[in-house]
């Protein structure tokens, strides 16, 4: 299995709105996506994230999951949506357990 972790930062003019519904967006992809075990999405209520406010956990079966997931379109589309709304940088890490 593989797990895919992305913190994504926003610039201070995104609202809290707009990250609620990035979140929406990403909780929504379960259903376009093939391979996946599992996906969580929320905001960081901590302070403690570095500017980094919504983090993404998606479970794959495997790699061949993982690879289908980023050319999706469904995913493309969120990617397009985060851009749009002030992302400023994101860190994504994989890794197989």
């Amino acid at each position: 299995m593989i797990d895919h972790i992305v913190l994504v930062k926003f610039g201070e003019s995104t609202t809290q709105e707009q990250l609620q519904e990035v979140v929406d967006r990403f909780k929504a992809l379960k259903s376009h996506l093939t391979g996946v075990v599992d996906i969580q999405a929320g905001i960081d209520f901590s302070g403690k994230s570095q500017g980094y406010r919504v983090l993404l956990s998606v479970r794959f079966e495997d790699r061949a999951s993982l690879e289908a997931y980023v050319p999706n379109p469904h995913h493309q589309a969120v990617a397009a949506y985060i851009r749009e709304i002030g992302r400023e940088d994101s860190i994504v890490v994989d890794i197989e357990i």
